[in-house]
């Protein structure tokens, strides 16, 4: 029997690469994309069940294109996680009408595309999930986060929206809300002296979405929020 189909959208050396783990360690193949294929390809030599694909997710051709040749030589997934995300930060005025679409194209209407481009095959295939990588900023609208807070308020709209819509056809949509600091490298070198308990840790939060893609459907989730204990919210 073939192994089940998860495609990451999104992959880095954070989150998307502990997702790619998690789900390697499920036993399913993984179909890792993002704009810098070398990279995907790097982390496709770790394991005979990834594939890496290149996929620009504010180009709409890319995303078509992309999703059509996984669906050619992989099938139907199972999962689907929209990791992808645009962090452009600034305080309104400051920020660029350039910027700002930029994060409502990846945040937002990557999501939509996705969503149009892959979800019909899925329902046709019986069902799966859809699981969406979220932030804080997406429920208040920080001084600084003109850009990034109100592109991830729409995706958490939009997300709502398609969990609403599809959910009584099979497919499970739910949203991680991340809320912190995630544990990579960059963020290490930005704070040397941040205790290690302050740091959201990537295969925890690749554990979370894991756990909703096996939910039974009599009781789903959509939305649910991660942080350290030692956040203040």
């Amino acid at each position: 029997m073939e192994k089940p189909l998860c495609i990451i959208v999104g992959v880095g050396p954070g989150n998307g690469l502990a997702l790619c783990n998690r789900f390697i360690q499920a036993s399913y193949r993984v179909a890792i994309l993002a704009r810098d294929l070398t990279r995907m390809q790097e982390y496709a030599s770790e394991h005979e069940d990834i594939s890496p694909y290149s996929c620009d997710v504010s180009n709409l051709e890319s995303i078509e294109a992309t999703f059509a040749e996984i669906r050619t030589k992989l099938g139907v997934p199972e999962v689907v996680i929209y990791n992808a995300g645009s962090g452009v930060f600034a305080a309104p005025l400051n920020t660029s009408y350039e910027n700002f679409e930029k994060s409502w194209r990846i945040n937002s209407l990557g999501l939509l595309a996705v969503a149009k481009t892959v979800v019909p095959s899925m329902v046709e295939n019986g069902g799966g999930s859809l699981l969406v990588t979220g932030a804080t900023a997406s429920l208040r609208g920080g001084a600084n986060f003109a850009a990034f807070s109100s592109s991830k308020a729409a995706q958490r709209n939009l997300s709502q929206s398609l969990a609403r819509s599809l959910g009584h056809q099979g497919i499970h949509v739910a949203l991680v809300i991340v809320d912190g600091v995630i544990d990579i490298p960059r963020t290490r070198q930005r704070s040397p002296d941040t205790p290690d308990e302050n740091y959201l840790k990537p295969a925890a939060i690749a554990d979370t979405f894991y756990q909703l893609s096996q939910q039974d459907q009599s009781a789903w989730t959509f939305e649910i929020d991660l942080r350290p204990n030692t956040e203040n919210w």
